[in-house]
């Protein structure tokens, strides 16, 4: 990832100038889009059709849980490794075997003929989209060597992610409640092969020297894993059951070992030294309370729509509309408060309407008129859109140009590690509680005082223009 966002174009973006003027520069931002628009899509087009997917496969709360982190979990944990290994084998190559095995993940989980099955194949997905994530970006950077043009592209392969974000619900329940819950999958099929069709016009990547950290991933992998295993069970049977006990041992001694691997490794993919800065520090944790929230949102409240109110999946995903549809303006003014006050403003002013759009969702009751719910949950999705952009430009500001691809491959990083963990805990709230509404109410208080502590740490980072001097 460290190649990915240099200022100056090194050997491979030189390198691939003259390829990329030959397959097009926007056969490359399409092929790239394409699957960025695909990876973000899946995390959240999920998230309304659990209900259909528990009533046809059968599992509990925990099982539904496992089909949302399931895919979360292993994009985030091999995300940070995933860049080095886009360097070694060329972008373009590592970006067609992702497609490919995105695909096939896809139609295995349309094709599951139980729980077991569809979990077992959304990690593989998570998977194939670690891969897809840092060379789709990799391409974008090699098909526009120049800075001002690469600037624009990358600005059109974010607005990929945006939209699939604002569009996961939606779709969602419009192919559950059409056609089928397994179409959440199969929709991935034909965008795949596009994507691939384009990809066929780029030549091959260059191949760059980059070490893996095999250590590294493995112990984080089993961190990760085991954690929200113990978390998700813990809620689901009891935190006492030795199965839970053991697994959040494991979580601990494999954090632990991760650590040390780290300080002590000779190319750790998490440079430890990078959390120095405050700046760093802080953007991690904000990025990982924003997705929390957001995601942990997005569960709790499709589930609540349909199995509490009896909502469609057509429905639920259309009371989504309104907390997603003025992401991308927000962004723009998020950009344009952060030049005119500097990034903290926005990035205070984001957290704490995202965390009063959090209290407000506490006196939603069992019969409170489902478009007023909708307008509820607009301040949760409007404050992570006022947020992100500042809190990006502020982490990539704080680093050196050497550092940029590895701050914001953590920052990704943290960013799905959040939305992973929330679904756990958030699911465990609910399984525990006397009622759904209680489990719903205590998630959203707990999302809001973690927005609270966040807005009161950024409030602690160095004004505009001090940033790079920190660190």
């Amino acid at each position: 990832m460290k190649s990915l966002l240099k200022s100056s174009p090194g050997a491979g973006a030189g390198a691939a100038a003259p390829h990329a003027a030959r397959g097009g520069s926007s056969t490359v931002l399409g092929a790239a889009l394409l699957g960025f628009f695909l990876i973000s899509l899946d995390a959240l087009i999920v998230t309304v059709a659990l209900p259909d997917i528990g009533r046809s496969l059968g599992g509990g709360m925990s099982g539904l849980q496992w089909v949302v982190d399931g895919y979360t979990l292993i994009f985030a944990a091999l995300m940070l490794s995933a860049g080095a290994l886009s360097d070694r084998i060329g972008a373009r190559q590592a970006y067609g075997g992702g497609l490919v095995l995105f695909g096939l993940a896809s139609a295995a989980c349309g094709l599951a003929p139980g729980l077991g099955v569809l979990v077992a194949a959304r990690l593989v997905q998570g998977g194939a989209a670690a891969v897809m994530m840092p060379a789709s970006l990799a391409l974008v950077r090699q098909g526009f060597p120049d800075q001002a043009k690469r600037a624009r592209a990358i600005a059109v392969w974010t607005v990929g992610g945006a939209v699939a974000v604002a569009a996961g619900p939606v779709l969602g329940g419009a192919l559950t409640a059409s056609v089928g819950w397994r179409w959440i999958f199969f929709v991935n099929l034909p965008a795949g092969l596009l994507a691939l069709a384009l990809l066929t016009r780029v030549p091959a990547s260059p191949r760059l020297p980059a070490r893996l950290d095999v250590v590294g991933q493995v112990t984080a992998v089993v961190a990760m894993g085991a954690l929200t295993y113990g978390v998700i069970e813990g809620g689901d049977k009891g935190f006492g059951r030795p199965t839970v006990v053991v697994s959040l041992l494991v979580a601990a001694g494999a954090a632990a070992a991760f650590l040390a691997a780290q300080a002590k490794g000779s190319h750790p993919m998490l440079p430890l030294p990078l959390f120095r800065s405050r700046v760093v520090a802080v953007s991690l944790v904000v990025g990982f309370m924003l997705n929390a929230a957001y995601y942990g949102g997005v569960f709790i409240f499709s589930l609540y729509l349909q199995q509490e109110r009896g909502q469609s999946a057509l429905h639920a995903g259309l009371m989504f509309i309104p907390m997603t549809a003025l992401v991308a303006v927000v962004n723009l003014a998020s950009a344009k408060l952060a030049s005119l006050f500097g990034p903290r403003v926005p990035m205070v002013a984001g957290q704490l309407v995202g965390t009063a759009g959090l209290l407000a969702l506490l006196t939603v009751g069992p019969h409170t008129n489902v478009w007023v719910v909708a307008a509820l949950m607009v301040p949760v999705g409007l404050g992570g859109a006022l947020t992100v952009p500042a809190l990006t430009a502020m982490l990539l500001d704080a680093v050196p140009a050497d550092r940029a691809g590895t701050a914001s491959a953590v920052l990704n990083t943290g960013r799905q590690v959040g939305g992973a963990i929330s679904v756990a805990v958030f699911g465990a709230l609910l399984a525990g509680a006397d009622t759904f509404l209680a489990g719903m109410r205590w998630s959203m208080l707990l999302a809001a005082a973690g927005l609270v502590l966040t807005a009161g740490a950024t409030l602690t980072l160095p004004r505009a223009g001090r940033g790079r001097r920190e660190a």
